[in-house]
């Protein structure tokens, strides 16, 4: 299977689908639509609207999906088996307030200090 992810780097949306592509043991590639213009446009280009995440396999879009629905998508096309599995985050939602709010944070803190 061919798996491409367009996906934000801190997002609940978008760990979610990398906590499904994990939790099956699947290759997929990890595709950063924040920091890469080139790379949303490509999302846009392809998926035909503007909200992630979005995930292609072999060449059939999955647009605006969540874990979930990743994941179902996997089980009813026979891609992947069944699994018990446990994954570490949500698969069915975006970040709490209180997440936003400690990544707000946490990229404040992270800017450089300019001293003149």
């Amino acid at each position: 299977m061919k798996i491409k992810a367009y996906l934000k780097p801190q997002c609940g949306w978008s760990m979610g689908v990398r906590a499904i592509m994990d939790k099956h043991g699947l290759n997929y590639e990890d595709i950063d639509i924040i920091n890469y213009p080139e790379n949303y446009a490509e999302m846009v280009r392809k998926s035909g609207q503007p909200l992630s995440p979005c995930v292609e396999i072999d060449g059939i879009m999955l647009a605006d999906v969540s874990g979930e629905e990743v994941e179902s998508y996997l089980l009813s096309n026979d891609l992947v088996k069944v699994s018990e599995e446990a994954t570490d985050v949500p698969t069915d939602r975006g970040c709490s307030d209180e997440e936003h709010e400690k990544m707000r944070q946490e990229q404040e803190e992270s800017k450089p200090i300019r001293f003149f």
